[in-house]
């Protein structure tokens, strides 16, 4: 009975502390609505005028905003009530020296409209930072990165090798892939996808990543085996037949944007090549966290189709995209070949049937795409439009809960759709190895990563 009464007390405190934070809301925006009329007054006045009332103007402008400061740290006084009052009867005495509504109208429109010029400025401002932000390397991760290439290279040749590499390529495994040139980043895709495993040990995973970063990753997986699971990583400039396939193109994306121009980003089009023994391959990003055993997939019905990705065309979900979001439907061939209603799906975590892929020469028609769209402004950069296009008809619904998207840019994603989802993504800027990243987000990502491993320490990476 005590801790009920307790329980009751705490909720009734808060209730009365709520309505009174209600109260102070609603006084502060009277405040701000009379500084407005009282800024909008001054400016009638003549230029270094010092009327009566030009100066009783000033004076209660200032008590205003002074109370308006207080009310921030503390309840509302009677000082700063009585201040409302005089203000109230100093805007009285003005609307009758100033009698012009017209006048009074125009004047409010422009400060509307300047106030709205500022708020775009800022906040394309804030855009900018976060986008900056969000392309940096942190400091700790660069340290982790050069203390594993070094240890890499004071290895001996024959202790570079991972074991089990005969099991590379059996189709009748599960093969996962990730692309990636983040070590941390990698580490905690393999570790929560083998974690949530129920055959860890008929799991291969392929790593590929550029010439740079491969000492780095293979160092960390050789220091940190996964398991009973199998790993394979490789370069992506070992791949001779992509270089004259793709580098040509590559050149001529029209972005800044490494995100974009990246060839790890564009990789996902040429599965089939890179993995040419293969007949069925999960391709994971490597902004994603796995929570669920995901080997069910291989047992989608894909109905023929190429590629198993979670849809993002419910309205009103911050996922929510439109084919002419990307697309320029304004261009007569585009607009024959594609349906602007077509439902769109998400890159992030993808099941994709390669013989299917390579019946269909799915590579070829994105090249064809890829070549039209630097001919002409068809798409936005980056390889969501693309996919959209080259595997357009070709992609089949899978359930939502296996794939939840938004960690790394909405901050509304409900607990317990991240809780029942296999897979969750943080795709956005607001990656959760960033200070930028959304705190309450984090935990599910921190709870993978290896705190107490001595490079991690001296490397100043901590939860």
């Amino acid at each position: 009975k005590q801790e009920q009464s307790k329980q009751t007390t705490v909720r009734h405190d808060r209730n009365v502390q709520s309505q009174t934070r209600r109260v102070i809301d609603e006084k502060v925006k009277e405040m701000k609505d009379q500084l407005t009329r009282a800024k909008v007054y001054l400016n009638f006045a003549p230029p270094n005028s010092n009327s009566q009332l030009v100066k009783e103007l000033k004076l209660r402008i200032k008590e205003v905003e002074r109370a308006m400061g207080e009310s921030k740290h503390s309840n509302l006084s009677k000082s700063a009530l009585q201040r409302m009052k005089s203000m109230d009867a100093t805007l009285l005495k003005a609307s009758c020296v100033y009698t012009d509504c017209s006048a009074m109208a125009g004047k409010l429109r422009a400060m509307t409209y300047n106030a709205e010029e500022q708020v775009r400025t800022q906040k394309k401002e804030v855009t900018f930072l976060v986008q900056l932000a969000g392309r940096t390397t942190p400091k700790g991760l660069y340290c982790l990165s050069m203390r594993l290439t070094a240890e890499y290279f004071a290895l001996q040749p024959e202790e570079r090798n991972f074991p089990n590499q005969h099991k590379l390529h059996d189709p009748n495994l599960y093969h996962f892939a990730v692309f990636s040139d983040n070590v941390l980043a990698c580490a905690v895709v393999v570790s929560s996808t083998i974690s949530s495993s129920m055959e860890s040990g008929r799991i291969i995973f392929h790593v590929v990543t550029d010439s740079l970063n491969l000492p780095a990753i293979s160092m960390w997986f050789l220091l940190n085996p996964p398991g009973k699971a199998t790993i394979q990583v490789q370069s992506i400039d070992t791949f001779e037949w992509l270089s004259t396939k793709y580098g040509t193109t590559l050149q001529k994306q029209n972005s800044h944007d490494p995100r974009y121009t990246s060839a790890l980003n564009h990789l996902r089009f040429y599965l089939p090549d890179v993995f040419p023994m293969l007949n069925k391959i999960l391709l994971l990003d490597h902004d994603v966290v796995v929570q669920r055993d995901v080997t069910g997939l291989w047992n989608v019905n894909m109905k023929g189709k190429v590629n198993g990705a979670v849809e993002t065309c419910q309205e009103g979900e911050p996922s929510f995209r439109q084919m002419d979001m990307f697309i320029n439907f304004s261009d007569p061939m585009v607009a024959k070949r594609f349906g602007v209603k077509t439902c769109t799906w998400a890159f992030g975590m993808n099941m994709f049937d390669l013989h299917e892929w390579r019946r269909r020469n799915l590579t070829g028609l994105y090249h064809n795409y890829l070549q039209l769209g630097n001919k002409r402004p068809l798409w936005k950069a980056g390889s969501l439009p693309l996919g959209w296009v080259t595997f357009y008809n070709q992609t089949v619904a899978l359930d939502r809960r296996w794939h939840v998207l938004g960690l790394g840019y909405d901050s509304g994603v409900g607990r317990g759709n991240i809780e029942r989802a296999a897979v969750i993504h943080y795709d956005g800027f607001m990656k959760p190895w960033l200070d930028i990243g959304i705190e309450k987000y984090k935990d599910y990502w921190r709870k993978h990563v290896k705190y107490e491993h001595a490079y991690l320490q001296q490397c100043n990476i901590h939860r």
